[in-house]
């Protein structure tokens, strides 16, 4: 089973560890992301950079990997460990996923911050709860232009949404990776977290890096 269950996370942290931003950048436009803006390989980033529609490419692409990963980490789940609950291989994928796309094995482990991604795993495995959660984080960034903040709020609300809207079975484990998520892409935002705290953060729209 544990053999098995590494099948899981390692076909969802590969999938996740694509770096789509990264490689759309230095595509189309031969520059490294890394070292454009605030070095983030993000859709925000992206887009700040000066490629809306890279950014917009980035998002989506960062979205379908995530929500490709849970689904590929379900029909894995069936097929090699049937007596273990659906909703727990979600999960495993969607952590792993995440995992990936923050700390990718192809870019020495330096990679985004997962909102996209951790959109994306959840739409598949609480897509309620998932648009709820993006719901929050386009109302705050309509009120207050803060990307990080939206962020970081329609992170933090995704266990509190997945509490209330998420039927049948919950499992202990699906439960826990939800707040370890949310809690990842938080973490992953210390930075912002300080500059809003002193007042430096940039809006959205600004020419500034975040």
């Amino acid at each position: 089973m544990f053999l098995r269950s590494l099948t899981v996370i390692a076909a969802a942290y590969l999938l996740g560890s694509i770096p789509v931003g990264y490689l759309l950048v230095r595509l189309f436009r031969h520059q490294d992301i890394r070292a454009v803006g605030s070095g983030n390989i993000g859709a925000t980033n992206v887009l700040r950079s000066g490629g809306k529609l890279l950014g917009a490419l980035t998002f989506l692409l960062d979205v379908l990997k995530g929500s490709a990963a849970v689904y590929l980490g379900a029909v894995l789940g069936v097929l090699l460990i049937p007596s273990t609950p659906v909703r727990n291989m979600q999960a495993l994928a969607a952590f792993s996923a995440v995992l990936g796309h923050v700390f990718p094995v192809w870019l020495k482990f330096k990679g985004g911050k997962g909102v996209a991604t951790g959109f994306g795993v959840f739409l598949v495995a609480a897509p309620t709860s998932a648009l709820a959660a993006i719901a929050v984080f386009s109302l705050v960034l309509l009120l207050t232009r803060y990307v990080s903040l939206a962020s970081i709020l329609g992170a933090a609300s995704f266990p509190l949404f997945a509490y209330f809207l998420v039927n049948g079975d919950r499992p202990p484990f699906f439960i826990a990776v939800q707040f370890a998520v949310s809690f990842l892409i938080i973490a992953k935002h210390h930075q912002n977290i300080r500059r809003l705290r002193s007042g430096r953060e940039s809006r959205f729209g600004a020419s500034k890096t975040a």
